[in-house]
């Protein structure tokens, strides 16, 4: 195994173990990151497609040796292998239709190794191949943007509207960064008032609504609202610009919280160049494996409360949320949040490395950290 097939093994067993981790952490019920077990279950959505995404990179080098990681910031993916990934899942039954079947590839190298007594590469390439574009074609992956679904809906006793919980995801392109968004979405459209509640201002039970939803429950709003979150993913919009632009471009929506989880950055002992103390300590554990350490943070931004709208004979205007800065914190008002959390997921020998270089206060100062330590995860340490 060359220096470039050991540390591409590494970052793949280091990313798996951290995910892994991640998704151990988000589906327990003691977990305290979320008052909400709907808003850590959405995120585990979202990290076991990224699981899919990084073993299907993983085959892919089998027969293309291409895939980049961001080193010295976020720790991911290039956004290169995001888009190769997602056009490769477009391709696969057409390519796949070129490529023998598994059985007959399994002939064709015995028969070959039988005949020439050598490895074939050739056929052990288009066998890699195949099992990658298999794995691609059937799996949800990690896509450059991932279409809202809404996964709850409920009627505000004091409004009288209807609204939704959304979620929807993306992979910013120019930071590298997975980002996972939940918004909450009251609904004054006449044709949703008058289906979703009843008499009581209470969900009207009558009506039968499938969750989840692919897109915004109203079916009139639904296209645009893909289209709006396809334009207001990235990482460089701060969360009170995404909500505001929500609550400006639709006359009937009303966000009244945004939530957004931003993945990353990931540290790598001898892969990743992000933060030279980490990875110098990172660099003294002594399993490769636990040598990682995997930072998130969630940002939310909320509404305070609502500005009413006028309807005048020459002019008129909507009802705009007044939401809510945080401006005697500094760092919340930089994000552009009503209030956030930083989180940082470390194994028990990775935290022990760092507690013994006396680098933990100095690494870990603002972080809420979570060690991971035989499969499961203690927090508040």
């Amino acid at each position: 195994m060359n220096a470039e097939t050991d540390a591409a093994a590494r970052y793949f067993s280091s990313i798996a173990a951290a995910l892994s981790g991640l998704e151990v952490f988000l589906r327990d019920d003691r977990s305290p990151l979320y008052r909400h077990d709907i808003v850590a279950s959405v995120v585990a959505e979202y990290i076991a497609r990224l699981e899919k995404s990084f073993s299907c990179w993983r085959n892919r080098l089998g027969f293309q040796a291409s895939f980049r990681i961001s080193r010295a910031e976020s720790g991911f993916p290039v956004f290169q292998n995001v888009l190769e990934l997602e056009n490769d899942r477009k391709q696969a039954e057409a390519r796949l239709a070129t490529i023998p079947q598994a059985n007959e590839l399994r002939q064709e190298m015995a028969d070959f190794i039988l005949r020439n007594k050598e490895f074939p590469e050739a056929l052990q390439r288009s066998m890699a191949e195949r099992l990658y574009l298999e794995d691609v074609e059937s799996k949800e992956t990690f896509g450059p943007f991932t279409l809202a679904q809404t996964v709850k809906v409920s009627v505000n006793p004091k409004s009288g509207l209807p609204y939704y919980l959304v979620h929807w995801a993306s992979f910013d392109g120019t930071a590298n960064l997975p980002l996972v968004y939940m918004a909450t979405v009251e609904d004054s459209s006449e044709s949703m008032v008058r289906q979703l509640v009843d008499k009581d201002r209470k969900l009207n039970g009558k009506v039968e609504i499938p969750l989840p939803v692919d897109g915004l429950l109203n079916p009139e709003l639904a296209h645009r609202f893909d289209d709006f979150t396809e334009r207001n993913s990235a990482y460089s919009l701060s969360p009170i610009t995404i909500a505001s632009n929500l609550d400006k471009d639709f006359e009937t929506l009303h966000p009244k919280q945004l939530r957004r989880v931003v993945l990353g950055p990931f540290y790598s002992a001898g892969i990743t160049e992000n933060n030279s103390i980490v990875n110098e300590v990172l660099g003294r554990v002594r399993m490769p494996d636990n040598a990682w350490l995997l930072t998130w943070t969630v940002q939310e931004v909320f509404s305070k409360g609502e500005k009413p709208g006028r309807r005048g004979l020459f002019s008129s205007s909507k009802t705009t949320q007044e939401f809510h800065i945080e401006t005697d914190d500094l760092e919340a008002t930089r994000q552009g949040v009503s209030a956030y959390e930083n989180h940082a997921l470390v194994p028990h020998e990775a935290y022990q490395a760092l507690y013994a270089a006396g680098e933990t206060q100095k690494i870990f100062a603002g972080y809420k950290v979570h060690i991971l330590s035989n499969g499961q995860v203690i927090s508040d340490v």
